[in-house]
């Protein structure tokens, strides 16, 4: 398996590691991505959605039920050999926002289980997601999908993305100032330059506010 030469970014797009895998098989022995609570390119379940109440009920699903908010469960495999740290990441490919962030994941795990993303996680540590960006919140956790429904395309892609890196990554921050989406991407963007970003895999869940 070759090393990575480089990444190349949009500050507020998300990562495309030149050796990249997508829903790939096992067999054909490529570092790649799955989950059990969703299939590539298939609407998310509820589980995973955002829960906004409002006049009793949730803003974020087409009926109103109530969103879990929980992380999917994430599984890889053919690891690269060298392998010192994981990142992952959720983007938001229509709004260009970052739903959920962990990185410095130990090297001997494979899988995160559905729900891995909460507050004070034992998996890894995470930067603020898109809902903690107004300046007066911090959520350090995984936020669910809650696309509007009356900005098309109404059907939102959220991109997950493990990438594999030779080294734990080194997030500037203080008790003011939690790590952020960027600050993840920028220390990415810096082990792709460096040589250090050994692989990443992705899956594609959808999901829409819209009725039907």
């Amino acid at each position: 398996m070759k090393r990575l030469s480089m990444i190349t970014i949009a500050m507020f797009g998300f990562l495309a590691l030149v050796y990249s895998a997508s829903g790939q098989d096992w067999e054909d022995n490529r570092f790649s991505l799955r989950s059990s609570t969703f299939k590539n390119n298939t609407t998310m379940p509820i589980s995973t959605i955002q829960n906004f109440v409002f006049n009793g009920a949730n803003v974020c699903s087409t009926d109103g039920s109530p969103g879990g908010d929980e992380s999917p469960e994430l599984l890889w495999r053919n690891v690269p050999r060298g392998t010192r740290s994981f990142a992952v990441t959720t983007f938001d490919t229509i709004a260009g926002v970052v739903h959920w962030g962990m990185y410095n994941i130990s090297a001997t795990t494979t899988e995160l289980p559905q729900n891995a993303g909460i507050t004070g996680s034992t998996y890894g540590s995470q930067v603020i997601n898109v809902y903690g960006n107004d300046g007066q919140n911090a959520d350090l956790n995984y936020g669910g999908p809650c696309p509007p429904p009356d900005y098309p395309p109404n059907v939102h892609p959220y991109v997950f993305t493990v990438y594999a890196l030779d080294k734990e990554l080194d997030l500037p921050f203080s008790a003011n100032y939690p790590p952020t989406a960027l600050t993840l991407y920028r220390a990415l963007v810096e082990a792709g330059s460096s040589g250090h970003a050994l692989a990443s895999a992705s899956i594609t869940g959808l999901y829409s506010t819209a009725p039907e």
